[in-house]
């Protein structure tokens, strides 16, 4: 099976870099030092007009920190999703009840309203007191991969959990290794954890996408 490597973008000029290093998917940001935010619809179509041989999976985020969100922001999340619809080809997001939980009625909402357009549940998930009933509910709710880097800081000290999650996922949801991922660590985590896809930003430690890193990456993970 191919490895895919989604990359972490958060500018126009990330994304320009991530489309000449031969990205195939990109993750759209605004705000990356915030661990990113929904970015403009104008952003989102400006990307795809330009860039049509990208996957476009946009972030769903209203604010920055914790992901535990009150109705009104749930429903300028859902919002956010109808307007991206016509030019995403996934969305990327994620609700946590106060006690660390899936908050299952509000992802559901942002799962049904991406229609046909898969959801891959984001880092939120690292947040999770009970990751491997986190991961049955969200196979549950028809998620189509959970983005984490094993509940640890970087995606190579979370290979542990990583692993875990593949092998208990069977196939029923892709798990997507995230989180501190470069050229030297890549193909190991991979190897360690069994997944077929992975997750990076691919900036070299400078906060933009380097094309020359896209293409580090894709080498070495084959």
């Amino acid at each position: 099976m191919k490895t895919l490597l989604e990359v972490c973008t958060g500018s126009l000029a990330s994304v320009e870099a991530a489309a000449e290093g031969g990205a195939e998917r990109i993750e759209l940001c605004a705000a990356l030092p915030l661990d990113g935010l929904t970015p403009s619809l104008g952003t989102i179509r400006l990307v795809r007009q330009r860039w049509p041989q990208l996957r476009i999976h946009v972030l769903v985020r209203p604010r920055e920190g914790d992901f535990v969100y009150s109705q009104a922001e749930l429903r300028a999340m859902a919002l956010d999703i109808e307007a991206a619809k016509p030019y995403a080809d996934g969305f990327v997001g994620g609700a946590l009840t106060p006690e660390g939980d899936i908050d299952m009625m509000a992802t559901e909402v942002l799962v049904r309203q991406s229609g046909d357009k898969p959801f891959t549940f984001h880092r939120a998930f690292d947040h999770c007191r009970q990751p491997l009933v986190a991961l049955e509910q969200l196979i549950g709710l028809g998620c189509s991969r959970i983005l984490t880097s094993g509940q640890q800081p970087t995606a190579l000290a979370g290979i542990d959990l990583l692993r875990r999650l593949n092998d208990v996922s069977s196939g029923r949801i892709i798990i997507m290794p995230g989180g501190g991922v470069n050229a030297e660590n890549a193909r190991l985590i991979l190897d360690q954890t069994g997944c077929s896809e992975i997750h990076g930003s691919c900036s070299g430690g400078s906060g933009v996408t380097s094309a020359d890193e896209v293409r580090a990456v894709r080498a070495i993970i084959g």
